[in-house]
């Protein structure tokens, strides 16, 4: 299996500046792409960001030039800077993976737990 743990969520007031963090334990799996998804109270899940494994990078329009999603895959490690908070932002989290388990080309889908992050306007 894969598992995700996401750090660094916490309060901050808008215009300031969070990274969050997304680490990736796994033996049996290779991680391909993965991404930022977040969930306000109330609403659907939606796409953050999501970047491949060699580096490119996708973002939802609402926060293109604001946040940027990298990757160690060395560290196995998934960031996202989060620049100009707005209170719009506000919302849990959460790191995703898709992963192929070795000698398979069966693909599968891992989330994190999630961290809250609140921005105060």
């Amino acid at each position: 299996q894969v598992q995700l743990v996401e750090s660094g969520g916490g309060l901050v007031q808008a215009g300031g500046s969070l990274r969050l963090s997304c680490a990736a334990s796994t033996t049996t799996f290779s991680i391909n792409a993965m991404g930022w998804f977040r969930q306000a109270p109330g609403n659907q899940r939606e796409l953050v960001a999501t970047i491949s494994r060699d580096g490119s990078t996708n973002y939802v329009d609402s926060v293109k030039g604001r946040f940027t999603i990298s990757r160690d895959n060395a560290k196995n490690i998934m960031y996202l800077q989060m620049n100009s908070l707005k209170a719009e932002d506000t919302a849990v989290y959460y790191c995703h993976a898709n992963a192929r388990y070795f000698g398979t080309s069966r693909w599968y889908d891992y989330w994190g737990q999630g961290t809250q992050v609140t921005v105060s306007s």
